[in-house]
């Protein structure tokens, strides 16, 4: 999803957590909240929607029957340190899900997460959000994707506490997941996008 700019329309310029999970709740759209700041959310375009229907529908297939479940970008991801509350493209979850005071719809504890960029999130993925989303504690993996080039970069949380980068740029590579012991391949990423043809 891609962040329109703060909802300036809203009436007000900074809103509680409880002013804004009320007014998401009763809302027909997707908002981000980011220290007191409210977020919409806009559509996607072809290239995007192409490579999360693959992935997902990758991830989904693989995982089937197993701990860990691809959740798609309606999973809202909360981080309680820098009061960031997103819907990342996709996000996966091992093990048990917690959720914000046993609330059933805000997701703690990723294990990993992928953005499909565009031109208006790239940086912000790429640069800050990857900064916000290093404060969830359970998060092992950050994928970047982007839809329009053959370029799939991966950071990995290293046994000493640092990210490690791994780029995947060769259709015949496939996209190594550690943090929960998958792989898919850059050809099915891209199945049906104009890099393929």
């Amino acid at each position: 999803m891609e962040a329109r700019g703060p909802a300036i329309a809203y009436g007000k310029q900074k809103y509680t957590v409880e002013e804004y999970l009320e007014y998401e709740n009763a809302s027909e759209e997707k908002h981000e909240y980011y220290q007191g700041e409210i977020f919409a959310m806009s559509g996607n375009k072809l290239p995007h929607i192409l490579v999360y229907s693959n992935v997902f529908g990758g991830l989904a297939h693989k995982l089937r029957g197993k701990s860990c479940k691809p959740f798609d970008s309606n999973a809202r991801i909360p981080i309680p340190g820098n009061i960031l509350f997103t819907y990342p493209d996709i996000s996966i979850f091992c093990g048990e899900i917690e959720s914000r005071n046993n609330d059933q719809i805000n997701f703690l504890n990723p294990t990993a997460l992928i953005e499909i960029l565009s031109d208006s999130t790239r940086q912000y993925n790429r640069n800050e959000k990857f900064r916000l989303y290093r404060d969830i504690p359970s998060l092992r993996e950050y994928i970047l994707i982007e839809p329009e080039i053959i370029l799939v970069d991966v950071y990995r949380l290293n046994g000493q506490g640092f990210w490690d980068l791994q780029q995947y740029t060769n259709l015949d590579e496939a996209l190594e997941l550690n943090s929960i012991g998958e792989s898919i391949s850059l050809a099915d990423i891209y199945e049906g996008t104009k890099v393929l043809k």
